[in-house]
């Protein structure tokens, strides 16, 4: 796998079977996005059944971070994949509820409700 060492935001990549878990912590924002996008494309040539990205540790994401998840998105959907946001906070739920997408992520409270979701 890619060398993350220029991604400060994962802080972990899970493999549960054949799903990712990305746990990220940190700012979602316009200096962190496109070291994010790569990485998150690169985990999504895998082609994992569901891609999980968790949020508890995230306490800011601004609309180039919210690009990145819907490029992101878009890619999984492609082939059939399941992408779900777990653990957001106040603050990162309401950025996804002023966008209305929402309605388009599966949002999860737990890593546990995703994978059995």
């Amino acid at each position: 796998m890619a060398d993350r060492s220029g991604d400060s935001l994962v802080k972990e990549v899970k493999r549960i079977d054949k799903n990712a878990v990305v746990v990220l912590s940190g700012e979602v924002d316009l200096h962190q996005s496109p070291a994010l996008h790569s990485t998150l494309l690169e985990i999504a040539k895998e082609r994992p059944p569901k891609f999980i990205l968790d949020l508890n540790d995230v306490g800011y994401i601004d609309s180039s971070g919210v690009g990145t998840f819907v490029d992101v998105f878009r890619r999984v959907n492609s082939y059939k994949g399941q992408m779900m946001l777990v653990g957001l906070n106040d603050r990162v739920r309401s950025v996804f509820e002023i966008t209305k997408l929402d309605r388009f992520f599966t949002i999860c409270d737990t890593e546990e409700q995703a994978l059995n979701g």
